[in-house]
């Protein structure tokens, strides 16, 4: 499960990073840090979103 949770992290943390960073530059953080910020943020989100989708996809 931990090579399918790792594989499928690097997918879902760059596109909720990438989405996070498209974010804040909508919303005007267009400076270094609101742009970091962002994206750190978004690759933090990932780790329980991935936890959920290797849960339900070993299940199955």
């Amino acid at each position: 499960m931990w090579r399918l949770a790792g594989i499928l992290h690097l997918f879902i943390g760059s596109t909720l990073a990438g989405s996070a960073i498209i974010a804040a530059l909508v919303m005007g953080y267009d400076d270094t840090n609101g742009i970091l910020i962002a994206a750190a943020l978004g690759f933090v989100i990932s780790f329980p979103v991935t936890w959920l989708v290797a849960r339900q996809l070993w299940q199955e």
